[in-house]
This record gives structure tokens, sequence and C-alpha cells, in this order.
């Protein structure tokens, strides 16, 4: 049996200065929607930590599609 079967994956986690960097805005407004619970977020404790792909699920369902 290979030991590496059986860990179980821990997702990578973005703290909200990472995750500013990343969409190019400010940790100030990452921490507003958080706020406004307007992205998803887990907490870890009293830490805030973004998954990427549920991240990346919330902004396709705010991607605005160019008219033709």
């Amino acid at each position: 049996m290979n030991p590496k079967q059986n860990k179980a994956e821990i997702p990578v986690l973005l703290d909200p200065s990472a995750l500013a960097a990343h969409l190019g805005t400010t940790e100030r407004h990452i921490r507003r929607l958080v706020s406004e619970r307007r992205i998803p977020y887990v907490k870890v404790g009293r830490f805030v930590r973004f998954e990427p792909a549920a991240v990346t699920e919330w902004l396709d369902r705010w991607t605005v599609e160019a008219r033709p």
C-alpha cells in the first residue's frame, strides 16, 4: 500500500493579503467583501482564509459577458 494514497488532501488556503495581490485589489477591499459576506471564505480559528477554487467559482458568477 502506498502511504501517499492514505493522506487526506489539505487545500491550499489564501490569506486576505495574498488574495488581494492575486486579484489586484487592496486587502481592505477583501476584508469589506468578507464583512458583507459577498465572497466565500473559511474561518480557521480567528483567521479568515480563502479556498482558491471557491473564489474562482465566485468570480465566474460575477463575470459579465461582452455584447456581440
